[in-house]
């Protein structure tokens, strides 16, 4: 089994290995790119605070990445500066070689946009009439946004309520005519900041069956937030970890977990383990539900594994089992921010 030890794992997603990747004849494109970003605010007493810090990145173009991070970590206030929403402190910002600062309005047009806990249309206006009007708002004449407007609202099962006002809708409607009002100019790069967040669970398949569909079969660049480790994992091809603002990893999703791979163990509990119980189990995840709790993380030797299996016989709960897995996302994503 592939091995590293914590600061080689950590080093080697820190800088990704060159050679790993086959170099071709001609350079992909890039879709976007951040050049040593910053953005400081200014609170009172004279406090600042680094949203994001000294950040570069870059996608190619037809990718999937996934900006993951804890809260606070800077990834909405990145997606804002993409978007042209959010003045840079320092640094550039590159939408398909077209600096944003420069040339605003030509670089704006090669994106759509669902920011979380925005209002991304508006709720006075029909689902048809948001998307004239930002069809319009882009420099669509409305002869080309009638049938790309009628294409949206039928693959999202919104036809039939198309004259109805957003405002009466459910969240997952609305959520809905934002990511159609975000397509209505069938840009090349699109931007979801928590594009599940608050929904069901079908309106979340459909989403993400979207979003798939968007990148494999549309070719579209997407960059991705979201704290559901599993759909970042199903839909992303790259990776890329913020805390503090800072930059800890950027990897193609497949070889950050091979990076990563090591032997993890998961306990099942009979019962709940408390909030302050778990503080016993630092560096694995603790999850809880009707069935039982999960305990999850690497495991160095034997003894380790001897003395976790006596911490949760001090919780009293029946042990179901004990079984080896395979690395997930949240797997890295919780050793990754633990060794940070």
């Amino acid at each position: 089994m592939f091995q590293m030890t914590r600061n080689d794992r950590l080093d080697s997603a820190k800088s990704p290995d060159q050679k790993s990747t086959p170099k071709e004849d001609s350079p992909q494109p890039l879709a976007f790119e951040l050049l040593t970003l910053s953005k400081i605010y200014h609170r009172s007493k004279g406090m600042l605070v680094h949203a994001v810090d000294n950040l570069t990145l870059s996608l190619p173009v037809g990718q999937v990445l996934g900006l993951l991070g804890p809260n606070g970590a800077g990834k909405t206030t990145t997606i804002k500066m993409l978007c042209g929403l959010v003045t840079p402190t320092s640094g550039r910002v590159l939408l398909g070689g077209v600096d944003v600062a420069r040339e605003r309005s030509l670089a704006v047009q090669q994106i759509g946009a669902v920011l979380e806990g925005a209002r991304n249309v508006y709720w006075s206006l029909s689902a048809w009439q948001n998307l004239l009007y930002f069809g319009r708002l882009k420099g669509l004449r409305r002869k080309e946004i009638a049938p790309r407007a009628e294409f949206l609202l039928r693959s999202l099962d919104l036809w039939e309520q198309r004259h109805q006002a957003v405002s009466g809708f459910s969240r997952g409607m609305q959520q809905k005519v934002a990511i159609a009002s975000a397509l209505i100019t069938d840009p090349p790069l699109l931007l979801l900041d928590e594009p599940t967040l608050g929904l069901d669970v079908q309106t979340a398949r459909t989403v993400k069956e979207w979003v798939a569909q968007l990148a494999h079969e549309q070719g579209k660049t997407i960059v991705l937030t979201t704290h559901q480790l599993n759909l970042a994992q199903d839909l992303c091809d790259r990776v890329a970890i913020i805390r503090q603002g800072k930059l800890v990893t950027d990897l193609p999703t497949r070889e950050l977990l091979a990076r990563f791979r090591q032997d993890l163990i998961e306990i099942r509990l009979g019962g709940s383990v408390t909030a302050l119980a778990s503080r016993l189990f630092d560096g694995f995840s603790v999850t809880s539900d009707e069935g039982g709790s999960r305990i999850r993380g690497p495991i160095a030797d034997q003894a380790q594994l001897y003395d976790l299996l006596a911490a949760c016989r001090a919780q009293g709960l029946p042990l179901l089992a004990v079984e080896p897995v395979e690395p997930d996302l949240e797997d890295v994503f919780v050793q990754i921010l633990g060794e940070e």
